[in-house]
């Protein structure tokens, strides 16, 4: 089964302000502000919702088709995906834009200013069929490209291929009805409690009435876990005990990317949770989101001191 994740490919560089924003910041000059931070350091990381998935899913052996868009300075992040044999079939180069970056300040008290620049993100993506004859596929939808994002819901749609939703943080580009037309028949909606209750309001649709589009809501609650909802069923999936917490960012994406591998071998919903709770707890553990490093040996090993036995593929 072909694993296709549609969402965004991004540099994120990271910047740490050695002050506090509150003291740099006057209150009563707030529509007059004007302020200027010296950081001392600068980091670069590979990221992007897209890119986190396919790396948690290549240390799980998979090799993952990444539809996204990239700009002229590409090159670096490609060495990076050539590196894990990640295939860029999918990746379509806009040569008048830079690839999307976030552009993130922390001051000594954890409180962040972000800039997002979409750059090639603005842009379509070249979709890849889906009805073609080829081998059966599963395709994730993640915030990206908001006509991709629609586009690749109604070809999977029309081909019969399961498809989950994760809208997240494109929630604000999205209106109500587009909203409530793309994720009709998702076999997975996915989010965290924040975005799902905003996906509600959006929508109008109480939670009863997303279970009428969808076959499962996964919601992922941080440092709790996440709750697995089948139409009113709900499972509790308790977060795996990493060695150290160093940086959540990227949890997220590492989890979505351990239930896609558990869909992929047949795995049950439940299990499939629990997969993506256990690579969470290996991406805590780094700073960045492309960071982490484990063997499906050592994956298994903390899977099992979790949650008992793995069960084998169907």
């Amino acid at each position: 089964m072909n694993i296709f994740i549609s969402g965004s490919l991004a540099y994120d560089r990271i910047m740490n302000f050695p002050g506090h924003f509150a003291d740099h910041i006057l209150p009563d000059k707030i529509h007059l502000l004007n302020v200027c931070f010296n950081i001392n350091s600068l980091i670069e990381k590979f990221g992007g919702t897209a890119g986190n998935i396919a790396y948690s899913l290549s240390r799980l052996g998979e090799k993952p088709f990444i539809v996204a868009t990239s700009g002229t300075d590409f090159p670096a992040y490609e060495k990076w995906l050539d590196k894990l044999e990640l295939p860029k079939r999918w990746i379509k180069p806009i040569p008048q834009a830079f690839t999307a970056g976030a552009y993130i300040t922390t001051d000594l008290n954890d409180n962040q200013i972000t800039a997002f620049n979409m750059g090639a993100m603005a842009f379509e993506a070249d979709l890849p069929p889906l009805n073609d004859g080829a081998a059966p596929s599963v395709v994730f939808i993640g915030p990206g490209n908001k006509s991709d994002m629609m586009g690749f819901a109604a070809r999977a749609k029309e081909a019969n291929m399961p498809f989950f939703f994760d809208p997240g943080q494109s929630l604000n580009i999205w209106n109500g009805a587009e909203l409530r037309e793309t994720v009709r028949g998702a076999r997975c909606f996915i989010s965290n409690d924040y975005e799902l209750s905003q996906f509600l309001q959006m929508t109008g649709w109480t939670i009863a009435d997303l279970y009428e589009s969808v076959e499962v809501v996964i919601t992922t609650v941080g440092p709790q876990g996440a709750t697995l909802d089948r139409h009113g069923e709900k499972t509790h999936i308790p977060a795996v005990k990493p060695e150290k917490v160093l940086d959540p960012t990227g949890a997220g994406d590492a989890f979505r990317a351990g239930v896609l591998k558990a869909f992929k071998q047949g795995l049950s919903w439940e299990v499939a949770c629990r997969m993506g709770a256990t690579v969470s707890s290996f991406s805590v553990e780094h700073y960045g989101t492309q960071e982490h490093d484990f063997t499906w040996e050592m994956f298994v090993a903390r899977y099992e001191g979790a949650f008992g036995a793995l069960p084998a593929k169907k």
